[in-house]
């Protein structure tokens, strides 16, 4: 994600977006295009209506239609001010799956190209999980996107899962090729999953 944001220039090869190598690129150009919903979501002092739309000019409406789409609105929309309550620095007064699901409206109001998720759900509670990987999947669709996770039911639909092991690619395929295998993923999943 350093390399492909270019918070560090690649020491080999080169990174295309588009056919583009990365260096020959904008680089506000570059980060807009991408949006990251990472494990550990920051949360600024401010209202939730500016921690979705933060510098990107948004219009209300269509603040609250990304927050429908991603399942934020519910619980926005019980609280005492609702889009104007007030956050915390570091969104201490919002619980991890709240937090998780602004970050989600929040990249969606970025209107990215690609979407990036690191460990997105990987510190939820298990009554918000369900809210969340819907919410993955309605902001995953129509566009590419990369997710990191050691939770296997994050990646389970997705086009290609790339299984990687000591920095290096060990197995590729969709879920179900990848269980058929029966190799690292499967032993992975059989750990998640299969538990006695």
């Amino acid at each position: 994600i350093n390399l492909l944001l270019r918070f560090y220039d690649p020491t080999e090869g080169e990174i295309l977006v588009d056919g583009i190598n990365i260096k020959e690129m904008d680089l506000n150009f570059l980060r807009n295009y991408f949006a990251l919903v990472l494990q550990d979501i920051f949360m600024f002092a401010g209202d939730i209506k500016y921690n979705i739309i933060l510098n990107n000019e948004v219009e209300d409406n269509k603040m609250i239609e990304y927050s429908k789409y991603v399942n934020a609105h519910n619980f926005i929309s019980k609280l005492k001010k609702k889009y104007r309550n007030v956050v915390s620095e570091g969104g201490s007064n919002l619980s991890t799956g709240q937090r998780q699901l602004i970050a989600f409206a929040r990249a969606l109001a970025k209107e990215p190209r690609v979407l990036i998720l690191d460990e997105a759900t990987s510190n939820i509670d298990s009554e918000t999980e369900y809210l969340i990987q819907d919410a993955i999947k309605k902001i995953m669709k129509g566009r590419s996107s990369i997710a990191i996770a050691h939770r296997l039911s994050t990646i389970q639909d997705v086009n290609r899962i790339y299984v990687m092991s000591k920095g290096k690619i060990v197995e590729s395929g969709t879920h179900s090729q990848l269980l058929a295998q029966k190799g690292y993923y499967f032993e992975l999943y059989k750990f998640q999953y299969l538990k006695t």
